[in-house]
């Protein structure tokens, strides 16, 4: 990223923190010697089938049905490495829950990734969530991010305390807020960043139950209206995404339609398998290891801008083997990392169909033999093993650079030996399930010309991308239109209307950009002047620069003086409903977003805009954790931008 920004801004703010208090002394043990990735075998752990899914009780009330849940979160030990080496900690969503494929009770179940929710369009979900997270962190809370401080300790001065220890009010009590990824739901229960809670009852400024609970609870409803689709569920706490998702705070949450029509042509059962994709380090006892160390140690002192781990993990288990049947599977590939993405591919080349994304079925089903996914996206594709000899081994394998940028060179490779491989599959003998004829257009909902919402757009909004950079080059944090977290609020689209977000990336990396409430669609990217842009961008809004005061409004700066090339329009396999999408540096990215259900429907089952509002942010965890996430609010009537 070479928006380079350093400002006086953050010189100003460390002077003002060079009176300092003296930190305890603790004895602190040696850490464990790291495990190194060449030493674990791979492809013996073995994926059996999907996860467990969540028994519900179910709640009648005349004609209207509602499936309940109870979910806790706790910290347990599990077999990630393969057998021989040591378990891990890891926290994990829990409940009762039965076995997947035979329907059999399994009683309590917890996990990582956690158990799936089942959920069947319009039958609404109410889970009741539980914070049971008494320990301390076990990753390094950095409270010098803007986070959810339970404790109220406040900015804290140097010297800052290496960690282990840190800060001991920091590392406890944990505050955690489960939030359903993809969901049209309302605000109350969308989990938003300051609704947290933990464990001993702390709450946050916009905590919210529905229904009046204990409260190391909340209460949440999900009225599962839209299309069926790959969702899942992670958590989201201000500050502390990062390192509460590495600790194993994820689910998938699949939404099924019994009136959908191409579901009975796919295939199910046992050959139809979620996966979840994350990226690790270990320690040699077993326990994973997320860097303390920040890039800026007087500013930020454990925060590092991306975290890439040297170990894959799918479902939970690393580097595990799949025995497969001579047939079609249906993979519900998800990216599940905090920054990795991934370029995914078969060892042999086989080509795969991809046939939906983030919210549903794709317009078309699209051919492919290698596949980019971004941290929060998710793919559903079918890969035929049915030509392959009994006995052959396929290897799924990623290409991809971390950091990302936009599939060039620059970043670091992915090593073949490690990273570059994600899991085996090995053919059996027998026969499985026979590949059908899928109709196209295959989403009904998006037939015609792309994108299909239509162009009457009510409010066009130019947002550029921000990375501050330190004296040494350094990121010191990354923003969103130049504005941090707490700024003034300054998307607030009207309830209905249809908006163009112009995404502008004039930094070195690939952004995955989310946005919660809404499922949205690409209508295109073209290349940009981004020196030229940035340059201009601040002039424009001197004599402030990012990060801008907070009661600023960043001007706008038209992008089509700095167009370069050819727009490209949304190539076939992102033409389909997105909530999180790829916004490539150099590149100008054009979303279109309607703020209303997908489906066309009068409106959303709920008021969207009560509550706390709505959030949209980088799905890379580390930067959303460091100010590249902002608020937004849906509106009644007719308004122009800002409060």
């Amino acid at each position: 990223m070479k928006n380079k920004l350093t400002t006086s801004v953050v010189a100003l703010a460390i002077l003002t923190i060079i009176l300092s208090v003296t930190s305890p002394v603790f004895s602190v043990p040696p850490a464990p010697a790291p495990l190194d990735p060449l030493t674990i075998p791979k492809y013996v752990n073995q994926l059996t089938g999907p996860p467990p899914v969540y028994e519900q009780s179910v709640v009648k009330k005349g004609k209207l049905i509602r499936h309940d849940y109870t979910v806790d979160m706790t910290s347990f030990m599990q077999q990630v490495l393969p057998p021989g080496f040591p378990m891990t900690a890891v926290w994990g969503y829990g409940g009762p829950a039965k076995d997947a494929l035979t329907g059999a009770s399994l009683g309590y179940v917890r996990n990582s990734p956690a158990p799936t929710f089942e959920a069947t369009r319009d039958i609404p979900i109410r889970v009741t969530w539980q914070n049971k997270i008494t320990s301390s962190h076990m990753f390094a809370v950095d409270p010098t991010l803007h986070w959810v401080d339970p404790n109220g300790m406040g900015m804290p001065m140097l010297p800052f305390p290496s960690y282990p220890p840190g800060w001991p009010e920091a590392q406890s009590p944990v505050p955690l807020i489960p939030h359903l990824h993809g969901g049209e739901v309302q605000s109350t229960s969308d989990g938003n960043p300051e609704a947290w809670f933990t464990w001993d009852g702390k709450q946050g400024q916009a905590y919210n139950t529905e229904k009046r609970t204990d409260p190391w609870s909340a209460v949440f409803d999900y009225p599962n209206e839209q299309p069926p689709a790959t969702l899942w569920y992670h958590d989201h706490a201000l500050g502390i995404t990062r390192i509460n998702v590495m600790s194993g705070l994820a689910g998938f949450y699949l939404l099924r339609d019994p009136a959908d029509t191409v579901a009975p042509l796919l295939p199910s059962g046992k050959y139809e398998m979620p996966i979840v994709i994350q990226d690790r380090n270990f320690y040699a006892d077993g326990s994973f290891y997320f860097p303390s160390d920040g890039n800026n140690p007087d500013v930020h002192p454990y925060w590092q801008p991306e975290f890439f781990g040297n170990t894959i993990m799918v479902n939970g288990l690393v580097w595990p083997n799949m025995n497969v049947d001579r047939g079609q599977y249906r993979l519900r590939l998800l990216d599940g990392s905090n920054a990795r993405f991934y370029t995914l591919s078969f060892s042999n080349n086989m080509p795969f169909i991809q046939i939906g994304s983030d919210g549903g079925y794709l317009k078309a089903p699209v051919m492919l033999t290698e596949l980019t996914i971004a941290p929060g996206e998710r793919a559903d594709i079918l890969v035929d093993f049915s030509g392959l000899k009994k006995g052959t081994k396929v290897i799924l394998t990623n290409t991809a650079y971390a950091p990302f940028k936009g599939g060039e060179p620059g970043g670091d490779p992915a090593d073949p030996d490690t990273v570059g491989q994600i899991m085996q599959f090995t053919v059996t003998k027998k026969k499985g399930f026979k590949p059908q004829t899928l109709p196209e257009p295959l989403n009904d909902l998006l037939a015609g010309d792309w994108p299909t919402l239509p162009d009457e757009i009510s409010e066009e909004r130019i947002l550029p991308l921000v990375e501050v950079m330190s004296e040494a080059d350094e990121p010191l944090e990354v923003l969103l239109n130049g504005q941090k977290w707490g700024g003034v609020i300054s998307e607030m689209p009207v309830l209905g209307s249809t908006e163009e977000w112009v995404i502008v990336n004039p930094t070195e990396d690939t952004h995955p950009i989310h946005l919660h409430l809404v499922q949205f669609q690409l209508v295109s990217r073209q290349s940009i002047d981004a020196e030229e842009y940035w340059a201009d961008w601040i002039g424009l809004n001197a004599p402030y620069e990012p990060p801008f005061p907070l009661d600023y409004m960043p001007m706008e700066l038209p992008v089509e003086p700095y167009l370069l090339g050819m727009s490209m329009e949304a190539p076939p396999n992102e033409q389909g409903w997105k909530d999180t999408i790829q916004a490539h540096p150099g590149e100008v990215t054009v979303i279109r977003v309607r703020f209303a259900p997908i489906d066309e429907s009068p409106g959303y089952p709920f008021d969207a805009t009560k509550g706390p509002g709505y959030v949209w942010h980088c799905h890379i965890l580390d930067h959303e954790d460091n100010e590249m996430m902002r608020p937004f609010v849906v509106v009644k009537g007719k308004k122009k931008k800002g409060p």
